[in-house]
């Protein structure tokens, strides 16, 4: 008998013919042994649905107060969910209970929209499934040290369903997606793109860090915190596939490299297009010039990617950075208000029509020459790169967003992506 943890996305929980597929799986993971926790996302649309209602009712300037009530509202997507499966769960005859995120409890920080899980009380959840029921806890949501409920995010239900695993030492956490894996890169891109039978945590962890929508970031940085072992794989898939073959399929995610994956120099192509690139110019060079700058956006709550610093001219330089597209404008704002006017700084400029195209693969540590070809292979597309950024097993640039389907492509083709891995 092993403690199994199964997250389900928005679509797999998207209708009640879908919840109802879920059950079954899951009761048929239970009658096979299993100590079973589930943590679903919201039906499909729901939590876009909430939001755009809040959207219509907002003040002219958001602050805290706006941001605490939208963790509120959005909170409730999980929950109907989670309480939907427990009486599907019930309908199939076990014994089932569902859990919002602040009756386990799972703390976390008061970063309303953002919040990052400090810690998990697994004390009723052991009980219960000591007792032989299966678990539901809501995913994305937890509760901070005032009482407030909080939500952690797009995608934070993966990182509820790892945080939840880790907490619980569970065997395994099963990722149900929409898609049967992790590709070399996304298949509606590239339709030569292949599933990868496994993939290292360091290689996950940039591509999800790059862009890849399989998995959210915090969710493969608990699972390399905490030595996780995690699996993605299809929700759509027949509930009533042989468990054996079930729990083989999807893409493990590992923390030893095997020799085949020494093989691929290059293991996927990862690309972002929710990137904007901002340059505050003529700044003083002189030191604490970025923190000045940066410090700034991190008060803000803003996350701040790729940077560069040009070559100083007359004692003036410029600064270039990128964020996520939906923080451009309030960016922007920041800088030419408070930043800018602090510092001298001739102007702020930016641009939202760019993207970001990444390669990735352990194997970029032991071969050199692996970036020089991936700038080969743009300049031959007549692609510009606009700014650089490597690290031991990654190399991203960016790119006008039209040219992003080109640079994927050329790319997956040049590293050999749409060839099959000799066994």
């Amino acid at each position: 008998m092993a403690l199994i943890v199964h997250k389900y996305g928005g679509t797999s929980m998207g209708s009640t013919e879908r919840i109802a597929n879920v059950a079954r799986r899951v009761a048929k993971w239970a009658r096979a042994g299993h100590q079973m926790v589930v943590v679903p996302s919201a039906m499909s649309g729901e939590t876009n649905r909430l939001l755009a209602l809040a959207k219509e009712l907002a003040p002219g300037k958001p602050a805290t107060p706006y941001y605490r009530e939208l963790d509120m509202l959005a909170s409730t997507g999980e929950q109907a969910s989670s309480a939907l499966l427990a009486i599907a769960l019930q309908a199939e005859g076990m014994e089932a209970v569902s859990y919002a995120g602040w009756q386990v409890p799972i703390k976390t920080s008061s970063a309303y929209t953002k919040a990052r899980i400090d810690s998990i009380d697994d004390q009723r959840v052991r009980a219960d499934l000591n007792a032989g029921k299966v678990v539901i806890i809501t995913g994305f949501q937890g509760v901070d040290e005032g009482g407030n409920i909080t939500t952690l995010g797009r995608g934070g239900s993966d990182t509820s369903a790892v945080a939840v695993a880790a907490a619980l030492k569970a065997d395994e956490c099963l990722i149900y997606t929409d898609v049967d894996g992790v590709y070399t890169t996304d298949p509606r891109i590239v339709p030569e793109a292949r599933r990868l039978q496994t993939v290292s945590f360091e290689e996950m962890l940039e591509m999800a860090s790059l862009g890849s929508k399989v998995l959210q970031i915090r969710s493969v940085e608990f699972a390399g915190k905490y030595k996780v072992p995690m699996r993605v794989l299809s929700s759509f898939t027949a509930w009533d596939i042989d468990i054996t073959e079930e729990a083989k399929s999807g893409t493990l995610i590992t923390f030893e490299e095997d020799d085949q994956m020494e093989q691929a120099v290059v293991s996927g192509i990862a690309f972002n297009r929710d990137e904007a690139k901002i340059s505050v110019l003529g700044v003083p060079d002189k030191p604490g010039i970025a923190f000045q700058i940066l410090g700034a956006v991190a008060e803000a709550n803003i996350e701040v990617d790729m940077i560069i610093q040009n070559v100083s001219k007359d004692g003036k330089t410029d600064f270039s950075f990128t964020v996520h597209r939906n923080e451009y404008v309030r960016t922007v704002d920041l800088l030419k208000e408070k930043v800018a006017p602090a510092l001298g700084a001739t102007d702020v400029l930016g641009d939202p029509k760019i993207c970001k195209v990444s390669i990735v693969g352990i194997g970029m540590r032991s071969h050199v020459g692996v970036a020089s070809k991936m700038f080969r292979v743009l300049s031959e597309e007549g692609i510009n790169i606009q700014m650089i950024s490597t690290s031991e097993i990654k190399t991203s640039v960016v790119i006008d967003e039209k040219y992003m389907e080109l640079a994927v492509r050329s790319l997956h083709r040049a590293f050999d992506l749409d060839q099959p891995i000799a066994a």
